[in-house]
């Protein structure tokens, strides 16, 4: 089967074939997006809002160049739920403006640390970033969001305590199985919105197993306004939460240094902007009662898997979101009731694309791995990061936590500074390693 063709970031698509494709990526983003509002108290419909909103700044930034979608930071959630006093998915109304105003002060730290790269350049990112740590890092990004695709796929509540349900088994399965054979099987249009075509056939099967709800599509307005809430600003709660921001930046830098990847060209100039746009988008998003922003993982597998990068792609999701999040109740409750195991399904696959173009990186710079350095490089950061991220372990730092892959990159970094340049060593798999194991085994002295 020859492969499918690219459509670059810059090339247009006619509008009745560029909509359902903007849709898949809205689709992909959802119930990422919403998770985070419902685990902080945060109104679900505003996340949705302000992610279209915050991408369309995102998109005016950046010129129109990187192809990106902005959703809810999972790495916020921690210290929003302790400043906002949530106990079982409730928050204090009372606390919750100052843990938006911890968000606002957040998103200005990207604004600073791309001040910062815009004054003395990028170049650095080629020196301090080598093609070991970079493939390593995106490979986590992928395989460190595997334990969330397994446990949306396989266990009632994402809580594998709980056992098996194979009623969930089964959906993701039949899901996971639509979007592989649309992609792989079919041609011309179809072939290019396998995500959306595949959530679409897990939704109608997950309907006899009893896991569509109807009630909320059924109550909610077709029309309605959303309900905002303005941010206040108290200093214990900005030193809680906006240091995390510097765990997002490292993330954000990760997700570009994928994109980079998969389209083939080099946005690192366009970092500075990069960044800025995605910390006022959390800015102006927390000023409202939104979730913070970064760049989404799940809408960089879509673009892989479809190999249609055109920016104006995320145009229109971005204005579809900001319109059914902030205007329509209706259409937000009905891609609100999408079972997790249709979203787990979709994810497997997703996910380890974004791993399987880590790994692509790492053969096409042709990195030696006959130099020990690169070799400790790579699986230092590797099963750091994956280890951490799949076994859910966070290193608490004063009242936040650093998660895996941004301890595995900051500690990939500092390898690479102290590691000597040219460290000659064995690979496991080169001609004189054979040799040593085959001579030992035949009693002789090398």
């Amino acid at each position: 089967m020859s492969q499918r063709p690219i459509v670059q970031t810059d090339e247009k698509l006619p509008v009745i074939q560029a909509v359902p494709l903007a849709f898949q990526h809205l689709m992909a983003m959802f119930g990422a997006t919403v998770l985070v509002p419902i685990l902080t108290g945060l109104d679900p419909s505003v996340a949705i809002m302000t992610s279209g909103a915050g991408t369309i700044l995102y998109l005016i930034l950046t010129k129109g160049r990187i192809p990106s979608f902005l959703g809810s930071s999972f790495a916020f959630i921690a210290p929003i739920a302790a400043v906002a006093g949530v106990t079982n998915g409730v928050a204090d109304p009372a606390k919750v403006p100052y843990a938006l105003g911890g968000l606002v002060v957040a998103g200005l730290v990207y604004v600073v640390v791309a001040a910062i790269i815009k004054a003395f350049g990028t170049g650095w990112l080629y020196r301090v970033l080598p093609p070991a740590l970079v493939g390593a890092v995106v490979i986590i990004i992928g395989l460190g969001l595997a334990g969330v695709a397994i446990k949306m796929s396989l266990f009632p509540f994402a809580n594998p305590a709980e056992g098996l349900d194979w009623n969930l088994v089964a959906v993701a399965a039949i899901t996971l199985s639509a979007c592989i054979a649309f992609s792989s099987y079919f041609k011309g249009f179809v072939s290019t919105i396998p995500v959306l075509l595949g959530i679409v056939v897990g939704y109608v099967a997950a309907i006899p197993f009893g896991l569509v709800n109807f009630q909320p599509v059924l109550d909610a307005p077709w029309v309605g306004l959303p309900t905002l809430t303005i941010a206040k600003f108290d200093v214990s709660a900005i030193m809680l939460i906006a240091p995390v921001a510097l765990v997002v930046i490292i993330e954000h830098i990760g997700h570009l240094l994928v994109i980079n990847e998969i389209t083939g060209k080099d946005f690192n100039p366009l970092l500075p902007q990069s960044l800025a746009g995605d910390g006022l988008a959390t800015s102006l998003s927390a000023l409202v009662g939104g979730t913070p922003s970064t760049t989404y993982a799940e809408n960089i597998g879509v673009m892989a898997v479809t190999r249609i990068y055109a920016v104006q792609l995320f145009w229109y999701a971005g204005a579809f979101a900001f319109v059914i999040g902030g205007f329509v109740p209706k259409l937000g409750a009905l891609i609100g009731s999408i079972p997790t195991p249709v979203m787990g399904g979709v994810s497997i696959l997703l996910f380890g694309l974004i791993a399987a173009s880590g790994l692509r990186m790492l053969v096409d710079s042709g990195i030696d791995y006959s130099h020990s350095r690169n070799l400790i490089l790579s699986s230092v950061v590797l099963v750091l990061g994956i280890g951490m991220e799949v076994g859910e372990i966070k290193i608490p730092i004063g009242e936040y936590t650093v998660p895996g892959m941004a301890l595995a990159t900051v500690v990939g970094v500092v390898l690479n500074l102290i590691l000597p340049p040219e460290s000659k060593g064995l690979a496991v798999d080169s001609p004189d390693f054979v040799g040593d194991l085959q001579a030992e085994a035949a009693g002789q002295d090398t």
